[in-house]
Order: C-alpha cells, then sequence, then structure tokens
C-alpha cells in the first residue's frame, strides 16, 4: 500500500509515534524516526522495523528548533530523495491548573506540539510542492476539541494544531497534497499506564465502547490516510476516542 513511500514520524521512539512507525513500515514505507531525548529507544524501532524486513533511520532533531527542522528535512530529502508522508506526532504534556501554570510550562507545551508542528509542515511543503504531492497527518487530541481542566497549555496547543490542518489543506490541496488530523481520545500508553485503577474506571465511563483504545487504532488510520485511498480526504478531523467525544 505505501511501497517506495518515504515517511517522517515525530517523536516515533515510543508510544503511538512507535506504533504508527512500525504500521507504516509494515505497509512497505521507508521510515525516519525522529527522536529528542531517546535516541536507543528510536534505534531499538529502527531494528524492528529493520527485523522485519523493512527500511528505517533514527534521527535525532527538537521539532521546536526551527533551523534544526529545515535541517533535517533537508538531510532526508539529500538521502532518501523525497518525503511523501509526514506524520507529525511529537508531543508533550505539562498539567496544571490555569492560576498554577508557569509561563514556562505554557511556552514548553506550545513549542513543540504546535510549533513544532509548523516547523514540519513549512520546511517539506517546499518539496511537496515540487513533487505534486503528499501527505500530512497532524496528531490533535479530543482535548484539542473540547478542552479538559488542567490541560489549558495542552488544549490550546491541539486545538491550533486543528487550525493548521484546515489552513494548510487550503494552501496545498490544488498541487495533490492532502492534510488531515486525527484526534485520540484515551489510548493505552505508558501515560494512561500511570493513570490510578479508580480513576481510569471513571474514565471507560465516558467512552460508549467502554474501553481505552489501543494504539494501532491511530496507527492503522495513518496508514489509511497517507494511501491513495484516502486521496479525496482533507482538512478532516477524524476523532478515535471510542464515542467519548459524541
Amino acid at each position: 500500500m505505501l511501497t517506495g513511500k518515504i515517511a517522517l514520524v515525530t517523536g516515533a521512539s515510543r508510544g503511538i509515534g512507535k506504533s504508527i512507525a512500525l504500521t507504516l513500515a509494515s505497509y512497505g514505507a521507508t521510515v525516519i524516526v525522529n527522536y529528542n531525548g531517546s535516541k536507543d529507544r528510536a534505534e531499538e524501532v529502527v531494528a524492528e522495523i529493520t527485523a522485519q524486513g523493512g527500511i528505517a533511520k533514527a534521527y535525532g532533531c527538537n521539532v521546536s528548533d526551527y533551523g534544526a527542522v529545515e535541517t533535517m528535512m533537508k538531510d532526508i530529502i539529500k538521502e532518501f530523495g523525497a518525503v511523501n508522508i509526514l506524520v507529525n506526532n511529537a508531543g508533550i504534556t505539562k498539567d496544571g491548573l490555569l492560576m498554577k501554570m508557569s509561563e514556562e510550562d505554557y511556552d514548553a507545551v506550545l513549542d513543540i506540539n504546535l510549533k513544532g508542528t509548523f516547523n514540519c509542515i513549512k520546511h517539506i511543503s517546499r518539496q511537496m510542492l515540487k513533487q505534486r504531492g503528499g501527505r500530512i497527518i497532524n496528531l490533535s487530541s479530543v482535548v484539542g476539541m473540547h478542552g479538559n481542566a488542567g490541560q489549558v497549555n495542552y488544549a490550546a496547543s491541539k486545538a491550533g494544531v486543528i487550525g493548521i490542518t484546515k489552513s494548510v489543506a487550503k494552501e496545498l490541496g490544488s498541487r495533490g497534497i492532502t492534510v488531515n488530523a486525527i484526534a485520540p481520545g484515551f489510548i493505552v500508553t505508558e501515560m494512561t499506564d500511570a493513570i490510578p485503577e479508580d480513576a481510569k474506571k471513571q474514565i471507560e465511563d465516558q467512552i460508549v465502547l467502554k474501553r481505552l483504545g489501543d494504539v494501532k487504532d491511530i496507527a492503522e488510520t495513518v496508514a489509511f490516510l497517507s494511501s491513495d485511498k484516502a486521496s479525496y480526504i482533507t482538512g478532516q478531523v477524524i476523532a478515535i476516542d471510542g464515542g467519548m467525544s459524541i
């Protein structure tokens, strides 16, 4: 389905990003596994892809660094010739109530989650325009759609990702480039593993399907949006939340 495509997945050393990288590779894409502070884990993802007969490479870059992202894109294009699929997955949380939230915590989340998405799209858009095609998938969140107490910074960043998605879809669509967002709900990851069981039960009670999602649910949707099967879908926000936002 994705044979011959070059995919860059940011924040791909663990969790949802790792699952996306593995899934795109399983469909034939060559995957650039971007990481910031987890080189060993990124190399493990590369090794797993390689062991399954795929092609992958780890690339360290803080996506909030405008110049570093520009260099990353140039390096990837120089080595692989193109970037056909960009998945903006890198993200962090620094939760806290608004009245107690520091400026540093607010800025840090916006820098990675929102500015990082801008930086990556900015520095690959010219190449995709030359190619007259490409797939950009941005990871938002149901929190960006509905808000959440204690996550003002995260909600603002993920709502901003939706705004970027719709705007860039309009800017790049005439050249065959699609831009979509995925808004995950509660997905089983290391972060949700830390939630106490009673709190997890309360969360599950709010979900129509009465369970947390799996990283594979996100990854398979990314793969679909990356493929020719989704060539007429752009500017959309797909909530993968088990019906939580109904």
